[in-house]
């Protein structure tokens, strides 16, 4: 499926996505692809002593992985030039190995940019989990493409 185009973005639409569970596999990667290798993140025994009690996932690997479930819809898909900026992002809950995250993305504004062949899409994004408590929130702001003449 083609993605929508600028023009096809409407303020209120709102998409909720595909969930994937965060395993401990995801969390080690991510520490090898990043270099951050916390041990809130990869100590079973440190994250005991912590507030949390137990391993949390990265923040930015929440981030992430809503990123991509959002890709995973297929709005975007051959129509994003680029991911221009991640505003306001609060990590409000951690992120447990086992949980089981979505995202939900509703469009709040969207901008022409005849400059760039299309215009400027901003949502707000909620991650959440199974028990849909939000996890982290934001707003993206996307370069769409627009529909070709």
């Amino acid at each position: 499926m083609a993605g929508l185009y600028f023009e096809e973005f409407s303020v209120g639409q709102t998409v909720k996505t595909l969930s994937r569970t965060v395993g401990e596999d995801a969390i080690n990667a991510f520490a090898g692809l990043t270099g951050d290798y916390n041990q809130i993140h990869t100590d079973a025994e440190f994250a005991r002593t912590t507030p949390f009690g137990r391993r949390i996932a990265h923040g930015l690997l929440g981030l992430s992985i809503a990123t991509g479930l959002i890709m995973r819809t297929g709005l975007l898909e051959g129509t994003v030039l680029a991911f221009r900026e991640v505003q306001e992002w609060k990590f409000v809950k951690p992120v447990f190995i086992g949980d089981t995250i979505h995202a939900v993305l509703t469009v709040t504004e969207t901008k022409a940019l005849a400059r760039i062949g299309g215009g400027a899409i901003i949502a707000s994004v909620e991650v959440r989990n199974h028990n849909d408590e939000v996890l982290q929130k934001g707003v993206l702001n996307l370069l769409m493409l627009s529909k070709p003449k």
